[in-house]
């Protein structure tokens, strides 16, 4: 079976730096192949590569940067991750989300929370703590994501394919 790929919403220098020096710190180290990242679909079959080459750029020509805020801690059971604010970025999702109607796997048919996992894969214990830890370092920060970036899942790391830069000046 090909490799899928995967759609993720870019962020900023600032908090790029921020969540991957807590990523390098909490991540098991023998599983951390990625950037910090905000993922908005897991996999789209390789046989939609091409539309997909196509249709990001649109849209990112289209809509101005989505705008988010940092709003906490959040609790993935056995991991931990930066919870996200950003209805903007659910809309533009969702606007993706209708176009590929039909296409989509069950695991990008959920309901999305955005955030930025910091911790995966260890102890709930060892997730509790930390969220103890960082939850009242969490400060609310405002930011726009710049730019939707489109991934090859290569079983660990992913490979780069396409970045599309938000251009637009329509509001979500």
């Amino acid at each position: 079976m090909a490799n899928p790929f995967i759609v993720t919403a870019k962020l900023p220098p600032d908090i790029q730096g921020w969540s991957d020096s807590l990523r390098r710190a909490h991540y098991p180290a023998q599983r951390n192949h990625l950037h910090a990242h905000v993922t908005m679909f897991h996999s789209f079959a390789p046989s939609l590569l091409d539309e997909l080459k196509d249709f990001l750029p649109r849209v990112a020509n289209e809509f101005a940067a989505p705008e988010a805020e940092i709003s906490g801690v959040m609790d993935l059971h056995t991991g931990t991750a930066i919870a996200l604010h950003s209805p903007q970025l659910l809309i533009l999702r969702e606007f993706i989300a209708e176009h590929f109607h039909g296409s989509l796997t069950a695991q990008d048919l959920y309901e999305p929370r955005p955030h930025i996992t910091i911790q995966n894969k260890v102890t709930k214990r060892e997730a509790r703590a930390l969220q103890a830890e960082l939850a009242p370092q969490i400060e609310h920060t405002r930011f726009a994501f710049p730019a939707l970036e489109l991934h090859l899942y290569k079983g660990g790391p992913w490979e780069p394919v396409k970045a599309c830069r938000f251009r637009g000046r329509e509001r979500l």
